[in-house]
């Protein structure tokens, strides 16, 4: 399993990710990279960052574990929420912490 960091994403706003949906590949673009403000911890691994992903669709998907590929990243699960949708489509978010 791949320990995502924000370092991993930070350069690749506007870069698509494909996400794998009930068996069929939809197109997320990456909208939003950002550190999360909090304390450092004894035994803390990483930042805690939050990723902002748009999909141009009618419909919205449900919260759960979605099969993401990047083309430098490989394949990974993450950890997708709608939390919005304007005019271009919905906002799904992915907390690291």
């Amino acid at each position: 399993m791949r320990f995502l960091q924000l370092s991993d994403f930070a350069g690749r706003i506007g870069d698509a990710f494909s996400v794998d949906v009930e068996g069929q590949a939809a197109s997320f673009t990456l909208v939003e990279a950002v550190r999360l403000p909090g304390r450092p911890v004894p035994g803390m691994v990483r930042e805690p960052f939050s990723l902002v992903f748009r999909h141009e669709a009618a419909v919205v998907f449900p919260q759960r574990i979605y099969a993401m590929n990047g083309s430098t990243l490989g394949d990974f699960g993450i950890f997708l929420v709608p939390v919005a949708r304007d005019r271009d489509g919905f906002l799904y978010q992915a907390v690291f912490n």
